[in-house]
């Protein structure tokens, strides 16, 4: 089995940890960031080189740049990124969703993951190898009510990886995949106590993980799910 490079934002919780715990134990190297400094410590003091555990904000351009910059420099082009990092409204009907909570969902979900592309996808291009995964979700590709934000920030992702798809060199992929139903805070957020019924996170990436770690070139554009 080849090492391979990982870069992962949103590490600090939910699906980013459970990736994170899972790619470790299949003896990959992670690079991860997320906005809570305790919890990028834990990671830190927890795993340790050749692993790396930051805090970034990636509604903020310039901190992802100067991110990206010393990740490249120092744990390598990633062989695989991974843009987890979202947060989901309050249910509300849209005329009822305040303005400031839609423009951070736009911000993180959308313009997040936009920074993060334009920070690493340049060297992954010049080395010509690469798979870029977006995490889209069931409502990137249908809608309920109440959750109107965070559907229009999804189909975003799909609309915007499936463009960035048609933009790579061959041998390379742009994939939005939708994870699933996954017990996490977002998960309660939307559907409270129903959530506690679906599989937990560290249950999940025991599937999740060898899944993603198998797409490549050939599902390049395509929407995928992932599935037990």
């Amino acid at each position: 089995m080849s090492v391979r490079k990982i870069v992962l934002t949103g590490v600090t919780k939910g699906l980013g940890r459970a990736m994170a715990d899972g790619f470790i134990a299949a003896g990959h190297q992670v690079c991860g960031c997320g906005r809570s400094a305790d919890k990028i410590d834990h990671l830190n003091e927890e795993y340790g080189d050749p692993h790396r555990f930051d805090v970034v904000d990636v509604t903020n351009w310039h901190d992802v740049k100067q991110w990206a910059k010393s990740i490249n420099e120092h744990f390598g082009v990633p062989d695989l990124l991974i843009n987890n990092a979202a947060i989901i409204n309050e249910n509300n009907p849209l005329w009822r969703v305040p303005v400031d909570e839609f423009s951070q969902m736009i911000d993180i979900n959308i313009q997040g993951v936009f920074h993060i592309i334009k920070a690493f996808v340049p060297a992954m291009v010049e080395r010509g190898e690469g798979v870029i995964i977006n995490f889209s979700s069931g409502w990137g590709r249908s809608t309920s009510p109440e959750v109107g934000p965070y559907c229009a920030t999804k189909y975003a992702i799909e609309g915007l990886t499936k463009s960035l798809a048609q933009e790579l060199p061959a041998g390379m992929a742009a994939i939005p995949l939708g994870p699933g139903m996954i017990h996490t805070e977002m998960l309660e957020k939307c559907f409270a106590d129903g959530a506690s019924s679906a599989i937990k996170p560290n249950d999940w990436a025991s599937y999740a993980v060898p899944f993603i770690l198998s797409l490549g070139a050939e599902e390049n554009g395509q929407s995928i799910s992932i599935v037990k």
